[in-house]
């Protein structure tokens, strides 16, 4: 793959956040209060740093297979791990 390539990537993962924004939204409608609780883990210091750890561990794996295009789905995997680290608790 090459820099040419991310902007695909870039979109997908863009696309998938999105997703998460309109179900964290439609769930706010539902129940207020309730984007607050789905999206603190923005303020857990060992949830953030699980999550900083997977996008470490994946932007280097996928740099060596795929190059720059896989940085866009490490950050993401870095996002979902620090959410479901959170949600461990």
């Amino acid at each position: 793959m090459t820099a040419e390539d991310i902007g695909p990537a870039a979109l997908a993962v863009s696309v998938v956040l999105v997703l998460l924004v309109i179900r964290t939204a439609v769930a706010e409608l539902k129940a207020p209060g309730s984007a607050r609780r789905e999206w603190a883990f923005l303020r857990d210091v060992r949830a953030l740093a699980t999550g900083l750890t997977a996008l470490t561990v994946f932007a280097v794996l996928g740099w060596a297979i795929s190059g720059p295009a896989s940085l866009p789905w490490a950050a993401l995997v870095g996002l979902l791990v620090a959410r479901i680290e959170h949600s461990t608790k």
